[in-house]
C-alpha cells in the first residue's frame, strides 16, 4: 500500500528538522502513541493503539530514521506488531524551503497483515492516509 503527502510549514527547514527529530514532538503528535523510548541512535520503542473499522489493537513498534541529509531527508523504517496483525513500512521524507516556509513531501509504502488488513482491507488506504494528516497537521503546530 503506498501513502504520499504533501504538508506546507510555515517555518524555516532547520525549525521543521528540529521537530522531525523531537521525540516529545513526535510522541504527542502520532495518533494513538502511548509511549516513545529512544532505544539507541535515530531510534525508538513505540507502543500505538490502532482502530480500523471495528478492528482496533495495540502494536509493539520499532522505528528508526535511516540515511539522514540533516535539514533536508531522511528514511523513516517502521515495524509493527500487535494482536491484530502486523504493519511494517518505509517512508522517504523531504523537506523543500522556499521564502520562509518548508514544504514536507512524504512518499511511503505499507505492508498491513493479520486480523486488521483482513477486515478493514478496502479501507486500510483512507485510514493510512487519514493517520498520515493528522500527524503531520500536529507537527505544523508544534513547528510554530
Amino acid at each position: 500500500m503506498q501513502v504520499t503527502g504533501n504538508y506546507i510549514f510555515n517555518a524555516p527547514a532547520t525549525q521543521v528538522w528540529e521537530t522531525l527529530m523531537d521525540p516529545t514532538a513526535l510522541a504527542s503528535c502520532i495518533p494513538g502513541c502511548e509511549g516513545l523510548n529512544p532505544v539507541g541512535d535515530d531510534a525508538y520503542e513505540a507502543v500505538i493503539n490502532v482502530g480500523i473499522g471495528p478492528v482496533r489493537g495495540r502494536y509493539n513498534a520499532k522505528i528508526s530514521l535511516k540515511e539522514q541529509n540533516p535539514h533536508q531527508s531522511y528514511r523513516l523504517i517502521i515495524e509493527g506488531n500487535g494482536t491484530i496483525g502486523f504493519a511494517n513500512g518505509e517512508a522517504e521524507v523531504t523537506l523543500t524551503e522556499q521564502d520562509g516556509q518548508t514544504t514536507v513531501t512524504v512518499a511511503s509504502d505499507a505492508q498491513v497483515g493479520g486480523t486488521v488488513a483482513r477486515v478493514g482491507q478496502r479501507m486500510m488506504g483512507s485510514v493510512a492516509k487519514g493517520m498520515m494528516d493528522r500527524f503531520f497537521n500536529c507537527l505544523q503546530q508544534s513547528a510554530q
